[in-house]
């Protein structure tokens, strides 16, 4: 009965909410109107470009718990009807010499339930450590604490559950914490609200965002890259630098403060332990150790539902949210035709059905449109690669970060303004210790060289512009006509998805969070299926 209860409020809330969202929308433009006339929103000069780190005895940041209590501990959709619980426990060591721990001391228990105290489901998961080596004299090895990840199976869509983690034979289970379960996929079915946010650092702005992000109320996190920037430091902690080549120039190997991955993880801790999050990798987790080995940070630490939706990678995967597909691609991994991520995105895109989930959205780090200095064109292979196959979907929104700005495009496909293209947003500044972009491609002296933007990892296909105000050219000599708006500031967006062809998109700057009145940017998204058939869809 309370559940039926519970169900119907939000049905009542969602249908007001419903027509406050109507009644606004002669206030607030839709993409029916588009395309837009570029805007751009100069850099407030009275704010910080950069930001200050937070320190390591913050009492957000440094361990409160002790012996193998569960701390940093965090959720994941794994399916409709299952969620990824993880947590940390024991001590992570840094020094020359590390010994890692033993994942099979401590026990990876579950106790869940849909009443306060009262756990009908128990269910073990499994456990791992890992480690960040160098064969460098001066620099500090690493091992984590033990990490777990159990994987709670047969929820009810739509439902309060409350649980418990850690180990009863110990004893050592950690208080009590609440998730609410999301929606079955299906055409009248959403999130309450999705936060999208991107290169969060944990700085002082990251504080302000994650405060703006929980009273923003989201039931859906979607982190698009660069989370922690513990490579922004030496192994041996200190200061950190917001450009670590020209402060550590000396540095054999860019190196990472890895204690700064268990500050962000007990900083996330209260807002990821009862919402889940969703992530994706960014240039700053490849961090590379010993052995040419990379991204071992962000590979342990998350569980997503690759093997759940068909992926062999926890690089790309997909997932369902409501009536919402999601997709999250990996930059840094192979993306050509004839690469694995490719032939496994084939078979996701022929597997959606609109009828069920009609809002595509796909995420991923580096913008393929960009008309900031920074990171120009420098992923432009992969959208030679991917661009045609998610426009064939019908790939309705596209998110990412890599660049510290905001900047919002007109539907676009091949550089060329188009009506069913996809609507690419760059939500990169949520915090992070470097400072916020400010130089646009088309200002007078900051087009970047041709050669400047070269990716970590992946090739380089810079382009001339073949068609269009900018024919010949390397950047454009003004703002380019896909671009919409754009802002250097830091912040985060919020997506709700109303029904199955209107969703509101908002832009939350971090300068407002205490002003409900203002907002950086506001947009319909309106989808026109009549219009624009994707591949394998038939409309009557």
């Amino acid at each position: 009965m309370h559940n039926q209860l519970l169900v119907f409020a939000k049905l009542l809330l969602w249908a007001f909410n419903f027509l406050i969202s109507l009644a606004a929308m002669g206030a607030i433009p839709t993409t029916l109107e588009g395309p837009f006339e570029p805007k751009t929103r100069r850099f407030d000069p009275s704010m910080r470009r950069g930001s200050i780190d937070l320190p390591m005895h913050d009492p957000r940041v440094r361990r409160n718990v002790t012996g193998n209590f569960p701390e940093q501990i965090s959720l994941a959709l794994s399916s409709h009807t299952s969620m990824w619980v993880s947590w940390v426990t024991g001590e992570a060591q840094i020094g020359t010499n590390v010994t890692e721990l033993d994942p099979s001391s401590v026990g990876s228990e579950v106790w869940c339930g849909k009443e306060s105290g009262n756990y009908t489901i128990t269910k073990i998961g499994v456990s791992t450590v890992y480690s960040q080596l160098y064969p460098y004299e001066g620099l500090l090895n690493y091992t984590s604490g033990i990490i777990h990840h159990v994987r709670l199976e047969g929820l009810e869509p739509g439902t309060r559950y409350y649980y418990k983690c850690g180990d009863t034979s110990t004893p050592a289970m950690s208080v009590e914490h609440t998730f609410e379960t999301l929606p079955l996929p299906g055409p009248n079915a959403y999130p309450r609200r999705i936060a999208v946010i991107g290169d969060l650092g944990l700085t002082h702005n990251s504080t302000t965002t994650i405060n703006h992000v929980t009273l923003n109320d989201p039931s859906l996190i979607l982190m698009v890259g660069d989370l922690t920037y513990a490579n922004q430091y030496r192994t041996t902690g200190g200061e950190g630098a917001s450009c670590f080549s020209c402060a550590f120039p000396e540095a054999p190997i860019r190196e990472s403060y890895q204690p700064r991955w268990d500050g962000w993880g007990r900083f996330m801790e209260p807002l990821i332990s009862k919402v889940p999050m969703m992530v994706i990798q960014g240039n700053h987790e490849i961090e590379p150790q010993a052995a040419g080995v990379t991204f071992k940070s962000y590979l342990t630490r998350f569980a997503v539902p690759s093997e759940e939706s068909g992926s062999k990678s926890n690089f790309y995967y997909s997932f369902d949210a409501g009536g919402i597909h999601v997709i999250m691609l990996g930059a840094y991994e192979d993306y050509d035709t004839t690469s694995a991520q490719y032939a496994w995105l084939v078979k996701d895109l022929e597997k959606v059905n609109r009828d069920v989930t009609p809002w595509l959205v796909a995420a991923w780090h580096p913008p393929w449109y960009n008309s900031y200095s920074s990171h120009y064109q420098e992923f432009e292979c992969m959208r030679q690669e991917l661009e045609a196959l998610l426009y064939q979907y019908g790939v309705d929104i596209v998110f990412s970060g890599h660049v510290h700005a905001y900047e919002r495009m007109n539907r676009v496909y091949n550089y060329t303004l188009n009506p069913c293209g996809s609507v690419y947003i760059t939500v990169g500044d949520g915090g992070n210790i470097e400072k916020v972009d400010v130089d646009h491609a088309d200002d007078s002296g900051k087009c970047p060289k041709p050669m400047d933007n070269v990716p970590e990892i992946g090739p380089v296909c810079h382009l001339n512009f073949t068609s269009g105000p900018a024919k010949g050219k390397f950047c454009w000599d003004r703002q380019p006509e896909w671009s919409a708006f754009r802002e250097s500031s830091f912040g985060h967006g919020i997506l709700e998805v109303l029904n199955s062809t209107h969703a509101l998109w908002t832009w939350h700057r971090n300068q407002d969070v205490f002003r409900d009145d203002v907002r950086g940017d506001r947009l319909y998204i309106v989808r026109q299926p009549e219009l624009c058939t994707p591949v394998g869809q038939v409309i009557p």
